[in-house]
């Protein structure tokens, strides 16, 4: 019997078993679909209480868990019958979605509960635990350390050379780096760099008394940081 016969003779098997539906299929289906709600309902505090951007989404946090349960239901049907499952192939090759992901770390979230759902629907339990054991510890120590200092940029417009001695005397022991410096026809704009651990901006209100000082913006800094 050739490898033809043989492929076409699994189809015509999985057309006539029911689609592949027993009731073993059905408890491991309902069992693994618990257990997809219930780590994707973790992945959702995770998200919520970690969140490290600029404005918290609920309508993406729900959507960790409805990728997660999807995903699991997804993986059940393509190992249950080898038709739904070349279906499935074609149907997803065919979609494309635009949806923007602004923060990377939604991105890690969004695969984090595609690869629970995976594993959930094959049945591999401990490796699903252990999973989200490890991102878990892995997401609060990154979110620890994140904590310990908001990085702020520092733009600074003046007038005179003397004035940046000035400026940079008022930043006492905060450490900065200056990125910037920009000038137009006497007119200076510096920007600088910094880490705030306490939030104390005192020293900003003093570089803005300064008397060739003629504006500050202060701007908390959200994206990739290289130091």
């Amino acid at each position: 019997m050739s490898t033809k016969d043989i492929f076409k003779r699994s189809v015509l098997e999985s057309f006539t078993a029911n689609n592949g539906i027993t009731a073993d299929f059905v408890i491991q289906a309902v069992i693994a679909m618990a257990v997809a709600i219930l780590l994707g309902m973790l992945i959702y505090l995770i998200y919520r209480n970690y969140y490290g951007g600029v404005v918290y989404s609920p309508s993406f946090a729900m959507t960790l868990v409805g990728m997660t349960i999807l995903t699991c239901a997804l993986t059940l049907a393509i190992s249950s019958n080898i038709v739904i499952s070349l279906g499935m192939v074609g149907a997803l090759s065919i979609v494309r979605y635009r949806t923007a992901i602004k923060d990377p770390m939604d991105l890690l979230y969004l695969f984090w509960s595609i690869s629970i759902g995976i594993i959930v629907a094959a049945g591999i339990y401990p490796l699903a635990v252990i999973t989200m054991i490890v991102m878990t510890v892995l997401v609060m120590y990154f979110f620890k350390k994140k904590s310990s200092g908001i990085i702020y940029i520092l733009v600074v417009h003046y007038e005179g050379e003397d004035t940046q001695d000035e400026i940079i005397r008022l930043f006492g022991n905060q450490k900065y780096q200056l990125k910037s410096k920009t000038m137009r026809k006497g007119q200076v704009e510096m920007t600088v760099e910094f880490m705030s651990r306490q939030g104390n901006f005192n020293f900003v209100e003093k570089i803005d008394a300064l008397d060739r000082v003629r504006d500050v913006s202060l701007i908390q800094y959200n994206g990739e940081y290289n130091g």
